[in-house]
This record gives C-alpha cells, sequence and structure tokens, in this order.
C-alpha cells in the first residue's frame, strides 16, 4: 500500500451542494429556499427563542427566586462522617477522603451522628452539639 493509493471510506466524502445552478440541478431559481419570506433573505436567520413578535416563553414566565451572589458556600460533614478519619480534620483530609471536588469557604460539622474515637477537627464552622460530641469522646474543635 502506497500513500497515493489511499482514499477515504465509501460514502464518507459527498460532493458540496452547488445551489443556483439551473433548475436540472434540482436546486436552481430559488436555491431550495422558497418563495420570499424572512428564510429567504441574504442573513435571514431568527434567534432561538424568537417567537415571531409575540412575547417569548422565558419572558413570559414569573422570575422564581434568589440567587445570594455573597453566600458562603460550606462543606458540611456530619459526625458519622468523621468517623472515616484518622486523628485530625481539615480542609486537606476532606479533600483527599472525597468529599467534594472543592472547599470553597471552608468546611461545616454538624451534630447529627455520633463520633466514636478522639479527633482535632479543624473546620470554619461547627455546630454546639457537634463540639460537645467530638469533646465527649476525647476530641478537640478548632474553629478557623
Amino acid at each position: 500500500m502506497k500513500l497515493s493509493e489511499l482514499s477515504p471510506a465509501a460514502g464518507s466524502k459527498q460532493a458540496p451542494r452547488r445551489v443556483g445552478r439551473g433548475s436540472g440541478s434540482g436546486l436552481g431559481k430559488t436555491s431550495g429556499k422558497g418563495h420570499k419570506g424572512q428564510k429567504a433573505r441574504s442573513g435571514g436567520s431568527i434567534r432561538p427563542g424568537f417567537e415571531g413578535g409575540q412575547m417569548p416563553l422565558q419572558r413570559r414566565l414569573p422570575k422564581r427566586g434568589f440567587n445570594n451572589i455573597f453566600a458562603k458556600k460550606y462543606v458540611t460533614l456530619t459526625l458519622s462522617d468523621l468517623n472515616a478519619f484518622d486523628e485530625t480534620v481539615d480542609i486537606a483530609a476532606a479533600l483527599e477522603a472525597g468529599f467534594g471536588p472543592r472547599i470553597n469557604d471552608g468546611l461545616k460539622v454538624i451534630g447529627s451522628g455520633a463520633v466514636d474515637k478522639a479527633l482535632t477537627v479543624r473546620a470554619a464552622k461547627v455546630t454546639a452539639g457537634a463540639k460537645e460530641k467530638i469533646e465527649a469522646a476525647g476530641g478537640k474543635v478548632e474553629v478557623i
């Protein structure tokens, strides 16, 4: 096999459509655009969502909710989740253990579940109940 003998797979290459080259071609006269109208004009495409001047659906529907761009985004860990760690729980350890793709504003520990070992917890926020249970298990809490 030589480089000059190579050819594309059958049916993978198609000749470009030659429009406006006589009625015998099947795409003569109006070149497949029909008669008049917006879509027959040069540059006559309409943007997505345009409904011919009628108020578009995305503007007819009421706005809902509120997105606070200043809200803090914490990764929350329960006391049951803390049992997966060895001795210290911090941002790096939580990422390594797979508790979120990224830690935006830090960790928050909430008091649901139980912790069975003494751990050092370094988090941005810890609930009062969680702090009690961690210290009762012999651990300590550092709010950073």
